[in-house]
């Protein structure tokens, strides 16, 4: 008997009695699942459009710099003929040009398929943010219908 005076209160806690008031619906855990496939599915979309994206990226710099260096060859064979040199300079001159022209544009196409495959990888992420959204409201509406 004097065992149970010393014992501390805590020890009373009933736990069945606590919960006994508290409501809870069971938790659809299938539903859950099949929403967090879905989001994985998501993000494995849009990890490969960047894969691919940075391919198609490091395949057109390779075939630039292919270029530039065909280039560079036909500019040095030039360079090796016997031109006066007001036709060298004007030579010079033309192939800056281009040259400064290509590079823009190159730049230019680089950037435009790297924002192409961001945008895409984006928009796979939106819309299965916007689906799990829906998916939540829907998912509220049902346990609240219970």
């Amino acid at each position: 008997m004097a065992d149970a005076h010393t014992r501390p209160s805590f020890f009373d806690f009933d736990v069945v009695k606590m919960m006994g008031d508290f409501r809870f619906r069971p938790f659809d855990v299938e539903t859950m699942m099949a929403c967090q496939r879905r989001n994985i599915e998501a993000l494995s979309q849009a990890n490969q459009l960047a894969v691919e994206a940075v391919q198609a990226v490091a395949r057109r710099q390779i075939e630039i710099a292919r270029q530039t260096l065909e280039d560079m060859s036909a500019l040095l064979r030039d360079m090796a003929q016997p031109v006066s040199t007001e036709d060298r300079v004007a030579k010079n001159t033309e192939y800056a040009k281009q040259m400064l022209e290509k590079s823009v544009s190159n730049g230019r196409e680089i950037a435009l398929l790297a924002t192409k495959a961001g945008t895409e990888a984006a928009d796979v992420l939106r819309k299965r943010a916007c689906e799990g959204l829906d998916e939540l409201r829907e998912f509220a509406k049902h346990q609240n219908g219970h």
